[in-house]
């Protein structure tokens, strides 16, 4: 009986790492394909700080974050459960995508609210998509939830 625990413990901490991870690249690659022209520019919030160390906070407090909501979500309806997932994951990145751009194009500029989102958008659609779909995609994967040999 200790052992069934063991073995099920054990896996269900690969798959929360496994899912974690995921989400952390996905993340930090979306902050790179959508804002990285934006990465040698000064952050008006923090005059040190350096792209990539805010794409990496950012990345990790998005994985932390969305493993809570992904797990709470784990219960209801595959269906429902994907587009609440997806749903989540582009709002949180489209949010981060939006204070990459805020700290470090338009606070040193006069953008209007209008015109942030719309550069936001237009930088950000095409990542976003993308990634969102891999990422869902590989988080809900069948085969990493089953199998542990696929680990």
């Amino acid at each position: 009986m200790k052992n069934i625990t063991k073995n099920s413990i054990v896996s269900f901490l690969k798959r929360i790492l496994l899912v974690a991870l995921v989400v952390f690249v996905a993340t930090f690659l979306q902050f790179y394909w959508s804002m990285g022209k934006l990465s040698d520019r000064i952050s008006s919030s923090c005059l040190e700080c350096w792209f990539v160390e805010d794409a990496f906070k950012m990345s990790l407090i998005t994985a932390v974050f969305l493993l809570i909501i992904f797990k709470f979500i784990s219960s209801i309806n595959k269906v429902l459960k994907v587009i609440t997932q997806f749903l989540l994951l582009i709002s949180v990145w489209f949010f981060w995508d939006y204070t990459i751009f805020v700290e470090r194009e338009s606070s040193w500029s006069t953008y209007l609210f209008n015109e942030e989102l719309y550069y936001v958008a237009t930088f950000s659609t095409m990542p976003i998509l993308v990634l969102s779909f891999v990422t869902i995609f590989v988080i809900n994967s069948e085969k990493i939830i089953k199998n542990d040999k696929v680990l």
